[in-house]
Protein backbone atom coordinates (compact mmCIF):
# COMPACT_ATOMS: atom_id res chain seq x y z
CA UNK A 1 0.00 0.00 0.00
CA UNK A 2 2.84 2.38 0.88
CA UNK A 3 4.53 1.74 -2.46
CA UNK A 4 1.27 2.35 -4.33
CA UNK A 5 0.77 5.68 -2.55
CA UNK A 6 4.31 6.73 -3.44
CA UNK A 7 3.68 5.91 -7.10
CA UNK A 8 0.38 7.85 -6.95
CA UNK A 9 2.17 10.92 -5.58
CA UNK A 10 4.84 10.87 -8.27
CA UNK A 11 2.27 10.43 -11.04
CA UNK A 12 0.04 13.21 -9.65
CA UNK A 13 2.93 15.66 -9.36
CA UNK A 14 4.00 14.87 -12.92
CA UNK A 15 0.48 15.45 -14.22
CA UNK A 16 0.27 18.69 -12.22
CA UNK A 17 3.30 20.07 -14.07
CA UNK A 18 1.44 19.52 -17.34
CA UNK A 19 -1.61 21.60 -16.23
CA UNK A 20 -1.05 24.88 -18.09
CA UNK A 21 -4.56 26.36 -17.90
CA UNK A 22 -7.17 26.88 -15.16
CA UNK A 23 -9.38 24.31 -16.86
CA UNK A 24 -6.62 21.68 -16.86
CA UNK A 25 -5.80 22.47 -13.24
CA UNK A 26 -9.41 21.98 -12.21
CA UNK A 27 -9.53 18.66 -14.06
CA UNK A 28 -6.40 17.56 -12.16
CA UNK A 29 -7.97 18.50 -8.82
CA UNK A 30 -11.10 16.48 -9.57
CA UNK A 31 -9.04 13.48 -10.72
CA UNK A 32 -6.84 13.32 -7.65
CA UNK A 33 -8.38 15.31 -4.77
CA UNK A 34 -12.06 15.26 -5.65
CA UNK A 35 -14.70 13.14 -3.92
CA UNK A 36 -14.05 10.32 -6.37
CA UNK A 37 -10.38 11.15 -6.87
CA UNK A 38 -7.56 8.64 -6.53
CA UNK A 39 -6.27 10.03 -3.21
CA UNK A 40 -9.73 10.01 -1.69
CA UNK A 41 -10.34 6.43 -2.81
CA UNK A 42 -6.98 5.38 -1.35
CA UNK A 43 -7.92 6.83 2.03
CA UNK A 44 -11.19 4.94 1.96
CA UNK A 45 -9.37 1.69 1.14
CA UNK A 46 -7.21 1.79 4.27
CA UNK A 47 -10.00 0.21 6.28
CA UNK A 48 -9.66 -2.93 4.17
CA UNK A 49 -6.00 -3.47 5.12
CA UNK A 50 -4.81 -5.79 7.91
CA UNK A 51 -4.78 -3.99 11.28
CA UNK A 52 -0.99 -3.96 11.52
CA UNK A 53 -0.64 -2.13 8.16
CA UNK A 54 -3.27 0.52 8.73
CA UNK A 55 -1.27 3.06 10.82
CA UNK A 56 1.62 3.32 8.38
CA UNK A 57 -0.69 3.37 5.37
CA UNK A 58 -2.91 6.05 6.95
CA UNK A 59 0.05 8.24 7.81
CA UNK A 60 1.43 7.88 4.29
CA UNK A 61 -1.95 8.63 2.67
CA UNK A 62 -2.40 11.81 4.73
CA UNK A 63 1.10 12.97 3.80
CA UNK A 64 0.36 12.38 0.10
CA UNK A 65 -2.93 14.29 0.30
CA UNK A 66 -1.28 17.20 2.14
CA UNK A 67 1.63 17.38 -0.33
CA UNK A 68 -0.68 17.25 -3.34
CA UNK A 69 -2.98 19.92 -1.86
CA UNK A 70 -0.03 22.26 -1.27
CA UNK A 71 1.32 21.57 -4.76
CA UNK A 72 -2.13 22.28 -6.22
CA UNK A 73 -2.40 25.64 -4.39
CA UNK A 74 1.13 26.62 -5.47
CA UNK A 75 0.35 25.73 -9.10
CA UNK A 76 -2.92 27.65 -8.93
CA UNK A 77 -1.16 30.78 -7.65
CA UNK A 78 1.47 30.45 -10.39
CA UNK A 79 -1.16 30.25 -13.13
CA UNK A 80 -3.08 33.23 -11.71
CA UNK A 81 0.09 35.33 -11.58
CA UNK A 82 0.94 34.39 -15.16
CA UNK A 83 -2.57 35.29 -16.32
CA UNK A 84 -2.35 38.67 -14.56
CA UNK A 85 1.04 39.40 -16.14
CA UNK A 86 -0.31 38.54 -19.57
CA UNK A 87 -3.32 40.76 -19.03
CA UNK A 88 -1.14 43.67 -17.98
CA UNK A 89 1.05 43.22 -21.04
CA UNK A 90 -1.94 43.04 -23.38
CA UNK A 91 -3.77 45.96 -21.78
CA UNK A 92 -0.89 48.20 -20.93
CA UNK A 93 -1.83 51.63 -19.58
CA UNK A 94 0.46 54.55 -20.25
CA UNK A 95 -0.01 56.68 -17.13
CA UNK A 96 1.74 59.58 -18.85
CA UNK A 97 -1.19 60.13 -21.21
CA UNK A 98 -3.77 62.79 -20.26
CA UNK A 99 -6.97 61.42 -18.74
CA UNK A 100 -10.22 61.13 -20.68
CA UNK A 101 -12.76 63.57 -19.24
CA UNK A 102 -16.08 61.87 -18.42
CA UNK A 103 -19.16 62.93 -20.37
CA UNK A 104 -21.48 64.88 -18.10
CA UNK A 105 -24.41 64.77 -20.53
CA UNK A 106 -26.71 67.67 -21.28
CA UNK A 107 -30.34 68.70 -20.97
CA UNK A 108 -32.91 67.42 -23.44
CA UNK A 109 -34.25 70.16 -25.70
CA UNK A 110 -37.76 69.84 -24.19
CA UNK A 111 -36.31 70.19 -20.68
CA UNK A 112 -34.54 73.34 -21.85
CA UNK A 113 -37.79 74.76 -23.25
CA UNK A 114 -39.66 73.85 -20.05
CA UNK A 115 -37.09 75.63 -17.91
CA UNK A 116 -37.32 78.68 -20.14
CA UNK A 117 -41.11 78.66 -19.68
CA UNK A 118 -40.70 78.35 -15.89
CA UNK A 119 -38.31 81.30 -15.86
CA UNK A 120 -40.53 83.59 -17.93
CA UNK A 121 -43.67 82.94 -15.91
CA UNK A 122 -41.68 82.99 -12.66
CA UNK A 123 -40.78 86.59 -13.44
CA UNK A 124 -44.51 87.32 -13.62
CA UNK A 125 -45.24 85.81 -10.21
CA UNK A 126 -46.30 82.30 -11.29
CA UNK A 127 -44.84 79.29 -9.55
CA UNK A 128 -44.82 75.61 -10.52
CA UNK A 129 -47.56 73.37 -9.13
CA UNK A 130 -47.39 69.61 -9.84
CA UNK A 131 -50.54 67.55 -10.36
CA UNK A 132 -51.13 63.80 -10.96
CA UNK A 133 -50.72 62.18 -14.37
CA UNK A 134 -53.25 59.47 -13.42
CA UNK A 135 -56.68 61.00 -12.89
CA UNK A 136 -60.28 59.99 -12.37
CA UNK A 137 -63.03 60.77 -14.86
CA UNK A 138 -64.63 63.27 -12.49
CA UNK A 139 -61.54 65.49 -12.20
CA UNK A 140 -60.31 65.05 -15.77
CA UNK A 141 -63.68 65.82 -17.35
CA UNK A 142 -66.70 66.45 -15.16
CA UNK A 143 -65.17 69.07 -12.86
CA UNK A 144 -64.06 70.92 -15.99
CA UNK A 145 -67.62 71.31 -17.28
CA UNK A 146 -67.42 68.19 -19.49
CA UNK A 147 -70.13 65.80 -18.21
CA UNK A 148 -70.53 62.22 -19.52
CA UNK A 149 -71.61 62.03 -23.18
CA UNK A 150 -70.74 65.71 -23.71
CA UNK A 151 -69.68 66.14 -27.37
CA UNK A 152 -66.48 67.88 -26.24
CA UNK A 153 -65.15 64.47 -25.14
CA UNK A 154 -64.74 63.63 -28.81
CA UNK A 155 -61.78 66.02 -28.80
CA UNK A 156 -59.75 63.51 -26.77
CA UNK A 157 -58.98 59.83 -27.35
CA UNK A 158 -58.49 58.73 -23.76
CA UNK A 159 -56.33 55.96 -22.30
CA UNK A 160 -58.61 54.24 -19.78
CA UNK A 161 -57.26 51.80 -17.19
CA UNK A 162 -58.79 48.55 -15.99
CA UNK A 163 -60.06 50.38 -12.90
CA UNK A 164 -63.42 51.94 -13.62
CA UNK A 165 -63.22 55.71 -13.92
CA UNK A 166 -59.41 55.83 -13.72
CA UNK A 167 -57.48 57.14 -16.74
CA UNK A 168 -54.29 58.81 -17.91
CA UNK A 169 -54.97 62.50 -18.03
CA UNK A 170 -55.67 63.85 -21.48
CA UNK A 171 -54.62 67.42 -20.60
CA UNK A 172 -53.17 69.34 -17.67
CA UNK A 173 -56.43 71.22 -17.04
CA UNK A 174 -57.56 68.89 -14.18
CA UNK A 175 -54.62 70.41 -12.32
CA UNK A 176 -56.72 73.56 -12.11
CA UNK A 177 -59.11 71.78 -9.73
CA UNK A 178 -56.24 70.47 -7.58
CA UNK A 179 -54.63 73.92 -7.41
CA UNK A 180 -57.85 75.77 -6.56
CA UNK A 181 -58.68 73.35 -3.77
CA UNK A 182 -55.12 73.59 -2.44
CA UNK A 183 -55.05 77.43 -2.35
CA UNK A 184 -58.70 78.18 -1.54
CA UNK A 185 -59.70 80.80 -0.47
CA UNK A 186 -56.56 82.81 -1.36
CA UNK A 187 -55.74 84.32 -4.78
CA UNK A 188 -52.86 82.60 -6.56
CA UNK A 189 -50.90 82.25 -9.80
CA UNK A 190 -49.46 78.90 -10.91
CA UNK A 191 -48.29 76.99 -13.95
CA UNK A 192 -48.96 73.26 -14.09
CA UNK A 193 -46.44 71.40 -16.29
CA UNK A 194 -46.51 67.69 -16.98
CA UNK A 195 -47.12 64.84 -19.40
CA UNK A 196 -50.44 64.11 -21.06
CA UNK A 197 -51.61 61.02 -22.95
CA UNK A 198 -53.97 60.51 -25.86
CA UNK A 199 -54.67 57.44 -27.94
CA UNK A 200 -54.16 58.83 -31.41
CA UNK A 201 -52.11 58.27 -34.54
CA UNK A 202 -48.50 59.41 -34.27
CA UNK A 203 -47.65 61.89 -37.03
CA UNK A 204 -45.16 64.67 -37.66
CA UNK A 205 -47.33 66.98 -35.52
CA UNK A 206 -48.85 64.68 -32.87
CA UNK A 207 -47.67 62.08 -30.36
CA UNK A 208 -49.52 59.78 -27.95
CA UNK A 209 -47.44 61.23 -25.08
CA UNK A 210 -46.56 64.91 -24.89
CA UNK A 211 -45.98 67.74 -22.43
CA UNK A 212 -48.33 70.57 -21.62
CA UNK A 213 -47.95 73.63 -19.45
CA UNK A 214 -51.19 74.92 -17.97
CA UNK A 215 -51.40 78.42 -16.53
CA UNK A 216 -53.94 79.56 -13.95
CA UNK A 217 -54.46 82.77 -12.00
CA UNK A 218 -57.39 83.26 -9.61
CA UNK A 219 -58.23 86.54 -7.91
CA UNK A 220 -60.58 89.49 -7.82
CA UNK A 221 -61.06 91.75 -10.83
CA UNK A 222 -58.94 89.61 -13.20
CA UNK A 223 -60.03 90.36 -16.76
CA UNK A 224 -59.36 89.32 -20.33
CA UNK A 225 -56.98 92.27 -20.58
CA UNK A 226 -54.81 90.67 -17.88
CA UNK A 227 -54.79 87.42 -19.84
CA UNK A 228 -53.73 89.18 -23.03
CA UNK A 229 -50.99 91.06 -21.20
CA UNK A 230 -49.57 87.90 -19.63
CA UNK A 231 -49.51 86.01 -22.92
CA UNK A 232 -48.06 88.91 -24.90
CA UNK A 233 -45.22 89.20 -22.38
CA UNK A 234 -44.59 85.46 -22.59
CA UNK A 235 -44.56 85.27 -26.40
CA UNK A 236 -42.20 88.22 -26.75
CA UNK A 237 -39.83 86.74 -24.15
CA UNK A 238 -39.93 83.31 -25.80
CA UNK A 239 -39.79 84.24 -29.49
CA UNK A 240 -38.47 87.81 -29.52
CA UNK A 241 -39.81 91.33 -28.94
CA UNK A 242 -40.63 91.78 -32.62
CA UNK A 243 -43.32 89.09 -32.59
CA UNK A 244 -46.95 90.04 -33.22
CA UNK A 245 -49.92 88.29 -31.57
CA UNK A 246 -53.38 87.48 -32.82
CA UNK A 247 -56.28 86.30 -30.64
CA UNK A 248 -59.01 84.26 -32.35
CA UNK A 249 -62.29 83.37 -30.70
CA UNK A 250 -62.49 79.65 -29.96
CA UNK A 251 -64.24 77.17 -27.67
CA UNK A 252 -63.09 75.25 -24.61
CA UNK A 253 -65.64 73.81 -22.16
CA UNK A 254 -63.69 75.06 -19.12
CA UNK A 255 -63.19 78.69 -20.21
CA UNK A 256 -65.60 81.43 -21.28
CA UNK A 257 -64.76 83.37 -23.34
CA UNK A 258 -62.07 81.29 -25.05
CA UNK A 259 -59.41 82.12 -27.62
CA UNK A 260 -56.57 80.69 -29.68
CA UNK A 261 -53.33 82.66 -29.77
CA UNK A 262 -51.24 82.96 -32.95
CA UNK A 263 -47.90 84.63 -33.60
CA UNK A 264 -46.68 85.93 -36.93
CA UNK A 265 -44.64 83.25 -38.68
CA UNK A 266 -41.06 83.15 -37.44
CA UNK A 267 -39.75 81.85 -40.76
CA UNK A 268 -41.40 84.21 -43.25
CA UNK A 269 -42.13 87.16 -40.92
CA UNK A 270 -45.83 86.96 -41.76
CA UNK A 271 -45.41 86.95 -45.54
CA UNK A 272 -46.67 83.38 -45.96
CA UNK A 273 -44.73 80.13 -46.38
CA UNK A 274 -45.09 76.36 -46.17
CA UNK A 275 -44.55 76.34 -42.40
CA UNK A 276 -47.51 78.64 -41.74
CA UNK A 277 -49.51 77.22 -44.65
CA UNK A 278 -49.20 80.61 -46.37
CA UNK A 279 -51.35 82.26 -43.71
CA UNK A 280 -48.55 84.26 -42.10
CA UNK A 281 -49.58 83.03 -38.61
CA UNK A 282 -48.66 80.11 -36.34
CA UNK A 283 -50.88 78.83 -33.52
CA UNK A 284 -49.01 78.62 -30.20
CA UNK A 285 -51.58 78.13 -27.41
CA UNK A 286 -55.17 78.26 -26.21
CA UNK A 287 -56.57 80.42 -23.44
CA UNK A 288 -59.64 81.98 -21.85
CA UNK A 289 -61.33 83.15 -18.67
CA UNK A 290 -62.06 80.34 -16.20
CA UNK A 291 -65.67 79.16 -16.58
CA UNK A 292 -67.89 79.98 -13.56
CA UNK A 293 -68.75 76.29 -13.17
CA UNK A 294 -65.06 75.37 -12.93
CA UNK A 295 -64.47 78.14 -10.39
CA UNK A 296 -67.34 76.84 -8.31
CA UNK A 297 -66.03 73.24 -8.53
CA UNK A 298 -62.68 74.48 -7.28
CA UNK A 299 -64.27 76.15 -4.27
CA UNK A 300 -64.32 79.78 -5.44
CA UNK A 301 -67.43 81.97 -5.69
CA UNK A 302 -67.68 83.13 -9.34
CA UNK A 303 -69.55 86.22 -8.13
CA UNK A 304 -66.48 87.36 -6.21
CA UNK A 305 -63.56 85.80 -8.10
CA UNK A 306 -62.49 85.49 -11.71
CA UNK A 307 -59.59 83.69 -13.27
CA UNK A 308 -57.51 83.39 -16.39
CA UNK A 309 -56.21 80.13 -17.84
CA UNK A 310 -54.02 79.10 -20.75
CA UNK A 311 -52.37 75.95 -22.06
CA UNK A 312 -49.45 75.31 -24.36
CA UNK A 313 -47.36 72.42 -25.66
CA UNK A 314 -43.58 72.73 -25.11
CA UNK A 315 -42.94 70.41 -28.07
CA UNK A 316 -44.95 72.76 -30.29
CA UNK A 317 -43.06 75.77 -28.96
CA UNK A 318 -39.72 74.05 -29.53
CA UNK A 319 -40.70 73.17 -33.10
CA UNK A 320 -41.53 76.81 -33.79
CA UNK A 321 -38.53 78.23 -31.93
CA UNK A 322 -35.94 75.98 -33.60
CA UNK A 323 -37.65 75.17 -36.91
CA UNK A 324 -38.03 71.44 -36.15
CA UNK A 325 -40.30 69.76 -38.74
CA UNK A 326 -41.23 66.51 -36.93
CA UNK A 327 -42.39 66.10 -33.30
CA UNK A 328 -41.24 62.45 -33.33
CA UNK A 329 -37.61 63.58 -33.33
CA UNK A 330 -37.86 64.66 -29.68
CA UNK A 331 -38.36 61.11 -28.35
CA UNK A 332 -36.63 58.97 -30.99
CA UNK A 333 -33.37 58.98 -28.95
CA UNK A 334 -31.32 60.01 -31.99
CA UNK A 335 -28.19 61.59 -30.51
CA UNK A 336 -27.38 63.28 -33.81
CA UNK A 337 -30.54 65.34 -33.36
CA UNK A 338 -30.32 65.89 -29.60
CA UNK A 339 -26.67 67.00 -29.59
CA UNK A 340 -27.59 70.04 -31.69
CA UNK A 341 -29.14 71.55 -28.54
CA UNK A 342 -26.33 70.68 -26.11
Amino acid sequence: MTQELEQLRERALADLEQAETPEALEAWRVAYLGRSGEVTLSLRGIGQLPPEERPAAGQMANQVRLQLTEAYETRQATLETAALDESLRAEALDVRLPGRPPSLGYLHVITQVLREIYTIFGQMGFHVYRSPEVEDDVTNFQMLNIPPHHPARDMWSTFHTTDAGVLLRTHTSPGQIHAMRAYHPEPFRVILPGKCYRYEQVTTRSEHMFYQVEGLAIGQNITMADLKGVLESFVKEMFGPERKLRFRASYFPFTEPSAEVDVDCILCEGEGCQLCKHSGWLEVLGCGMVHPTVLRNGGYDPEAYTGLAFGMGPERLAMLKYGIPDIRLFYSNDLRFLRQFA
